[in-house]
């Protein structure tokens, strides 16, 4: 909110009080001492509707909006700063922070901590016909955020339901995990599953049954390919979310996981979302190359990059 349109609101404010004021004192001096009205006095209402809700500060109008006074370059400043994620031009520095500043940190931790704590849409599950399992977290979200350790284990009613349902031995075991960011899952599961799907349709390769798994951590593959033994396993995870940006999401990729395996044996494609990331069409087209590219060559991770050197 300007300055101008701030002070507007004042003067109303301090207009309403003092005609409140002004009727109060008209009215006691006609009633007897004895009786005059004690309560404080009310705002009158006014004739101006007055509007006190700020913009939200998240918007790109206002998120880019530079706020430093007489820049040296009006022109190149706002390109600079909606060149980077950093907090630059914000007109202040040290710990006292402008108003505008303070509320996009508020409204983007409010992101955050949305992107962390709720689950996954299920009418999104049940649109891509995915069951649910989950890990041996089993006291919520912070025992999630504290204990990855647990994270990165199937229960045992997954293991069951795991090995009852899903085909074994695909060439390609698709799961998709919440990680810590479910935006990140119903920003980009839509676009960039149906191209995952196609692609290794086209490619000839057997697609698995794939399912969701909630509270769940990369390492997890290793259970699910004890269970299963897929050639190659894609997990598709919502990644850390930063302030204001929760949609962004990673495929792990491994060749024949197993117990014991860790990062070392693992491709990534991370930052996967649209405006600003890998676009998930183009992720799920590339995903789709690394499968066979690892199917050919039999491994992943550092064993993968030595190979094709």
């Amino acid at each position: 909110m300007d300055q101008e349109k701030l002070n507007e609101i004042v003067a109303e404010v301090l207009r309403d009080l003092a005609a409140s004021e002004a009727a109060r004192l008209a009215s006691s001096q006609s009633q007897p001492a004895s009786i005059q009205p004690a309560s404080a006095p009310r705002i009158a209402a006014s004739s101006k509707d007055v509007n006190i809700d700020l913009p939200d500060p998240t918007a790109d109008e206002y998120r880019y909006k530079a706020q430093v006074e007489s820049p040296a370059n009006v022109f190149a400043l706002p390109e600079l700063i909606k060149s980077t994620t950093a907090r630059i031009g914000v007109g202040r520095s040290g710990p006292r922070y402008k108003t505008s500043s303070l509320l996009l940190f508020q409204g983007d931790h409010a992101v955050t901590q949305d992107a962390l704590y709720r689950d996954v849409d299920q009418h999104l599950l049940d649109e891509f016909g995915l069951f649910t399992v989950q890990t041996r977290v089993s006291e919520g979200k912070d025992e999630y955020l504290l204990r990855p350790d647990l994270g990165r284990q199937l229960n045992e009613e997954a293991k069951r339901m795991i090995s009852e349902r899903c085909v074994s031995s695909p060439n390609v075991q698709i799961v998709v995990g919440d990680g810590l960011s479910a935006a990140a899952i119903e920003a980009n599961l839509r676009s960039i599953f149906p191209v995952m799907r196609q692609g290794f349709q086209t490619a000839g390769l057997v697609v698995g049954t794939p399912f969701y798994i909630k509270y769940c951590r990369v390492g997890v593959m290793n259970d699910i390919g004890d269970l299963l033994h897929p050639d190659v396993l894609v997990l598709l995870i919502g990644e850390r979310p930063g302030l204001g940006r929760a949609e962004s999401m990673s495929a792990y990729m491994g060749y024949r996981p197993r117990s014991g395996q860790n990062d070392a044996d693992r491709d990534v494609v991370c930052n996967i979302f649209e405006n600003g990331g890998t676009n998930p069409l183009e992720a799920g087209a590339f995903i789709v190359q690394l499968a066979q590219k690892m199917i050919q060559q039999q491994a992943s991770g550092v064993k993968l990059k030595l190979a094709t050197r």
